[in-house]
C-alpha cells in the first residue's frame, strides 16, 4: 500500500457543499472525491507519452518513414 501524508488546504464552501452531495449520491468521503480530482488531474497535465518519446530514433540507423515502409511492405506480401 501507498504510505499517504496528510495536508491542509483551503476549499470554498461553495466546493464543499457539492463534494458533499456528490460524496452522498457515491456514499464515498471527501477524501476520497479529492484522491480521485487529483489522480485525474495529475492524468492531464503529466507529461504525455508522445513526449516522452521523443527522440527514441536518434541512435537508430534506419530512418523512421524508411522502417514504415517496411513494415507496410510486409502487409502488402500477407
Amino acid at each position: 500500500m501507498m504510505s499517504r501524508m496528510r495536508t491542509v488546504i483551503d476549499v470554498p464552501d461553495e466546493l464543499i457543499e457539492s463534494l458533499d452531495q456528490v460524496g452522498a449520491l457515491e456514499q464515498r468521503s471527501r477524501a476520497a472525491l479529492i484522491r480521485d480530482a487529483i489522480t485525474e488531474y495529475l492524468k492531464v497535465k503529466s507529461i504525455p507519452a508522445a513526449e516522452e518519446a521523443f527522440g527514441l530514433w536518434k541512435d537508430r540507423k534506419t530512418d523512421g518513414v524508411r522502417y514504415q515502409r517496411s513494415l507496410r511492405d510486409e502487409w502488402e506480401r500477407e
